[in-house]
């Protein structure tokens, strides 16, 4: 190498990064893939018991439509993701115009007398397993698994990595529907105590959170200490020096729990996240702290971390939208009282999905728009105000299409009488792929992380073409869905 010119760790470091971003509805379009193939999936599924019982046909067509369509979505297709939805849904028509078959559905195991009466009397708990929620969760958590390894690769687009400073991209709200979608399950206790009618005092709720957070801190200090000692390219100014998105993760449970007690004064967590990131945005806007964020060097710890020390308020904020929305997601029903049909409680549902989705919507509106609004600018980096309404919104909109699906195909689900018959529909209606990575999904998101890495320290992945850099993916593709398949066929689910 010539004198003085750079090293291909400063070219991966240099390649990796997104002065612009792209346009908000080009993100929509590419992250439409997955609801779109997944609506090909249930129509397999609800007309021709394609995927019952799961052979190894089934899970080849599941990986295609559900990871490999994500896949060629943010590759090959990332300049025609309309067109790569029409060529999905092309099958559609057929697949109506043939004999349904219901014969596979209609088989059931056969289980003991004491056994079936064990499970079918069995009643309905206040908190169901939404198949819907499932299938957002696991096409969430696919679409980012194959995004950190993908942009490392040319055939990636620049557009789709995560900004510099100010802009729009896939990654970028990549990472903050992640954390989302973890506030959305972490509703679930918060529900259950309310059901009990019992409140938890906050000292035990930290201890509590602690088990949770434990885990993660520790995974962060592990890649902090092999990023810096395999010399692996970093983008300082994602999070900082030391700091990662593991830490970030791993200090959320005990804040939020500490916020919980805030919900004596502030109606709900919906309104307690506006309230903080619209104090946070004031910081930012009247004190020396955006200035400091972007541009101060690094001379402490504090200063080297500041991106991912200052964001985590904005993390938070949208750890809170998400657990607001698990409030009305999670349960059975929105009104248990009001005695009507499980058909007018989803009706419901759907309504109250889509007054929410308006109301991020139009709030970010405001926020951004320059001739109406405040005219602020979208920043992952700082996750300000509106990175936090952008993300909310987004994932209301992505849960609320995959509930539309659910609803439209798989009606039999929120008609079940008793757990036996919810729990065979909720495997019914939804994809063995995506309920495997939903079922473990920080494992597999380590377990990706662990393979880019691999990937990266074995193929320079710059110089590959197309052609290798779509095997390379496809196989990293097949060995995370194999893992995650083979980990539910286990029955193992790693907590961490």
């Amino acid at each position: 190498m010539a004198s003085g010119a750079p090293s291909y760790k400063q070219l991966k470091e240099d390649f990796v990064s997104n002065l612009s971003g792209g346009s908000i509805a080009e993100i929509n379009h590419v992250t439409l893939i997955g609801p779109v193939a997944f609506t090909l999936w249930s129509i397999l599924q609800s007309r021709q018991s394609f995927f019952k019982p799961y052979k190894p046909l089934s899970f080849l067509v599941d990986f295609l439509l559900n990871v490999v369509a994500v896949l060629l979505a943010i590759t090959l297709y990332a300049n025609t993701p309309l067109l790569l939805c029409g060529l999905i849904l092309a099958p559609a028509p057929l697949i109506y115009a043939l004999p349904a078959n219901f014969a596979a559905s209609r088989k059931k195991p056969k289980l003991p007398p004491s056994a079936h009466a064990q499970k079918s009397s069995a009643a309905l708990s206040a908190l169901s397993t939404k198949p819907f929620l499932t299938t957002y969760r696991g096409l969430m958590l696919v679409i980012t698994c194959l995004a950190i390894l993908a942009v490392d690769f040319r055939i990636f687009p620049r557009r789709f990595a995560k900004v510099e400073t100010w802009g729009t991209s896939l990654m970028d709200v990549g990472v903050g529907s992640f954390v989302f979608s973890a506030g959305v399950v972490a509703a679930r206790p918060v529900l259950r105590e309310r059901a009990a009618g019992r409140t938890t005092p906050l000292l035990r709720r930290l201890l509590y959170s602690m088990r949770h957070s434990l885990p993660l801190l520790v995974l962060g200090v592990i890649r902090l200490i092999s990023v810096k000692g395999l010399d692996y390219a970093e983008h300082v100014t994602e999070y900082g020096v030391h700091w990662n998105f593991f830490f970030t993760l791993g200090f959320l449970p005990p804040f939020v729990a500490i916020f919980q007690s805030a919900l004596k004064v502030i109606p709900s967590y919906a309104a307690l996240a506006l309230l903080l990131g619209v104090i946070y945005q004031v910081v930012l806007e009247s004190t020396g702290l955006k200035a400091f964020i972007l541009t101060a060097p690094r001379t402490g710890l504090f200063s080297m971390n500041r991106e991912g020390i200052c964001s985590f308020s904005g993390y938070l904020a949208v750890f809170l939208a998400g657990q607001d929305t698990g409030m009305f997601v999670l349960p059975r029903s929105i009104n248990p009282r009001s005695g009507t049909s499980n058909s007018t409680q989803r009706t419901t549902l759907l309504l109250t999905m889509t007054v929410w989705t308006s109301v991020w919507a139009a709030l970010y509106f405001f926020a951004t728009d320059f001739s109406y609004g405040a005219g602020l600018d979208v920043s992952r980096r700082l996750a300000n105000l509106p990175y936090v309404l952008w993300t909310a919104a987004f994932n209301s909109a992505q849960l609320f299409a995959c509930c539309a699906i659910e609803t439209a195909f798989f009606p039999s689900f929120h008609n079940a009488t008793d757990s036996r018959t919810e729990q065979e529909a909720y495997e019914t209606a939804t994809s063995r792929v995506l309920r495997a990575f939903n079922r473990n999904g920080l494992a597999m998101f380590l377990a990706a992380n662990l393979l880019t890495g691999l990937v990266n320290m074995t193929v320079p992945t710059l110089d590959v073409g197309p052609q290798v850099a779509m095997g390379i993916l496809v196989g990293y593709a097949a060995v995370l869905a194999a893992l995650a398949v083979a980990l539910d066929a286990w029955n193992i689910s790693i907590k961490l």
